[in-house]
């Protein structure tokens, strides 16, 4: 990419969780400088990143006392364009100052949507693989008549990679974000969509919950696996088939 281009890209990303991947350096020497929308999980990762491209940067939840002088929230001022930069979407104010763009992370999920004349953009993550998520940031450009956004998908650049079995306090989670929504009137195939598991395996936490009142999310793990016949190699498959995440 020729030098005058690259003066034209501001790179966007979030959610990196100690791991700066190769293909996001490659992206960030293409651009004049970057912003962070926080959880970058260690002052490594922090110091690499400044090193590569000037850097903008918020703090996420997981960065914990290392990063006491990142601010929460942030306005700021890239090639004529003007920026608000938060971690969490609920933070964002109902009313922040007049801007061009509203970047945040969190969710892990790829976001963009228009308010007015200004863009709202969640870049997803480029750290770690979470359940079968897409790996992903943005780039923005800067054009005669404003700017535009584009997804940058980075799974097709790297290697497949195992989606890491669930385990411990994750599936704790996972059940609990499922009945939660359940409560909520959601129907199986939402759930199933939302926590990228299978209509099979939301059904059946659902069931057990409902037909045994006041069951833990442990329990109706339990519960699952002694229905599969409890073996290791069954409970194997259990944990992979949750990990998946088939659509």
């Amino acid at each position: 990419m020729i030098e005058k281009d690259r003066e034209k890209r501001i790179a966007v990303l979030s959610d990196t969780h100690n791991l700066l991947r190769p293909e996001v350096l490659e992206i960030l020497d293409s651009c004049c400088a970057a912003v962070h929308a926080g959880d970058i999980s260690s002052p490594k990762v922090l110091e690499e990143l400044e090193n590569t491209v000037p850097l903008f940067v918020v703090r996420g939840n997981n960065d914990k006392e290392w990063a006491e002088e990142i601010p929460q929230e942030l306005y700021f001022e890239l090639l004529g364009l003007r920026f608000y930069m938060t971690h969490k979407k609920k933070d964002i104010p109902k009313e922040p100052k007049p801007t061009d763009l509203v970047i945040f992370g969190h969710s892990h999920k790829y976001e963009e949507s228009w308010k007015g004349s200004t863009c709202w953009l969640n870049p997803g993550s480029c750290g770690p693989r979470r359940f079968s998520q897409p790996i992903t940031m943005a780039v923005i450009t800067r054009e005669e008549s404003g700017f535009s956004v584009e997804r940058i998908d980075l799974l097709p650049q790297i290697r497949k990679e195992e989606v890491p079995p669930l385990q411990g306090k994750d599936l704790a989670k996972l059940i609990n974000g499922i009945l939660k929504d359940m409560q909520k009137g959601k129907t199986i195939r939402e759930i199933a969509k939302k926590y990228q598991v299978t209509p099979g395996f939301a059904e059946q936490v659902c069931r057990i919950y409902v037909t045994h009142p006041g069951v833990t999310a442990r329990g109706i793990l339990d519960k699952m696996e002694v229905n599969s016949t409890v073996t290791k190699e069954a409970k194997d498959r259990k944990v992979s088939e949750i990990s998946r995440g088939r659509e």
